[in-house]
C-alpha cells in the first residue's frame, strides 16, 4: 500500500490550516482552521473488505508541569507518549481519497458529533464510516470552555514552549473485516487494538507540527 498528501509532504511541515492551534506572537498561540489534510492511497491489497485511518501524536510530553508556561521549557529530553488525533473506521475499500476539509474545518468547542459519519459516495451510495473518540476529549475535560466528546479529526497543537517538533503519523491500515467490532464510543487505542489480527497490510506518511517560534522556524517547507 501507499498513502500520500497533497496538503504536506512526507516529513515535512503540516500547514496550519492543519492543525487546531497556530503562532500568535501576540498570546503565543491561536485557533486554527482545523481542516483535515488531504490523503489518497492505492495498491490495497486483495481481500481488504475495510481501511482504518488513525493519526498519532508520537511526542506528546508525559509530564504536564511545564506545559504552555510562561518562562518554562518542556525540555525535549523529557519522555513522550502517543496522543490520537484521528480515528476513522469502517472505511469502504472503493473510496481511495479524502480531500482536504472534508471531515473537519474549523475548531467546534465541545467537539464534533458521533461516532455515525453518513457518507455519500460518488457513485450515489451511502455508506456510514465511523469516527472514534480523539484524545483532546480527556485534555479538555477540566476545561468548562472547552469540555465535550471529540469525534473525528482535532489537529496539532502542541506546546508552546516544546523544544521539539512534533510529529505526526496518518497510518492506513486494511483490514480483512468489513466493520470493526466496537460498539458505542471508542478510543484509539480501543480502535489500535480492535484491528490486531485483522491487518493485511498498512501504509504511513508523517509530518511535523510545532508552536514554539524557534522550533517551527527549522522546520522543512510544507
Amino acid at each position: 500500500m501507499n498513502i500520500w498528501s497533497d496538503s504536506f509532504t512526507e516529513g515535512g511541515a503540516i500547514p496550519a490550516r492543519c492543525a487546531f492551534a497556530a503562532i500568535d506572537p501576540g498570546s503565543h498561540i491561536k485557533l486554527s482552521s482545523n481542516r483535515t489534510p488531504h490523503l489518497a492511497w492505492d495498491d490495497v491489497p486483495a481481500g481488504t473488505e475495510s481501511l482504518v485511518l488513525l493519526c498519532r501524536d508520537l511526542d506528546v510530553p508525559t509530564e504536564g508541569r511545564d506545559v504552555n508556561r510562561e518562562g518554562h521549557v518542556v525540555a525535549d529530553a523529557l519522555a513522550r507518549t502517543d496522543f490520537y488525533h484521528w480515528v476513522l473506521v469502517d472505511i469502504p475499500v472503493c473510496l481511495k481519497s479524502f480531500a482536504e476539509g472534508l471531515f473537519s474545518d474549523m475548531v467546534t468547542p465541545g467537539g464534533k458529533s458521533g461516532p455515525p459519519v453518513p457518507f455519500t459516495i460518488k457513485n450515489g451510495t451511502e455508506h456510514q464510516l465511523r469516527h472514534g473518540l480523539n484524545d483532546y476529549t480527556g485534555w479538555f475535560a477540566n476545561d468548562p470552555d472547552m469540555v465535550g466528546e471529540y469525534y473525528g479529526y482535532d489537529g496539532p497543537c502542541p506546546p508552546w514552549n516544546d523544544e521539539r517538533a512534533h510529529t505526526y503519523v496518518f497510518t492506513l491500515y486494511a483490514l480483512d473485516i468489513p466493520r470493526l467490532p466496537l460498539d458505542g464510543s471508542f478510543s484509539g487505542k480501543e480502535a489500535r487494538l480492535a484491528i490486531t489480527g485483522h491487518i493485511l497490510d498498512e501504509a504511513s506518511i508523517f509530518g511535523l507540527y510545532a508552536l514554539n517560534p524557534a522550533v517551527a522556524a527549522t522546520l522543512p517547507k510544507e
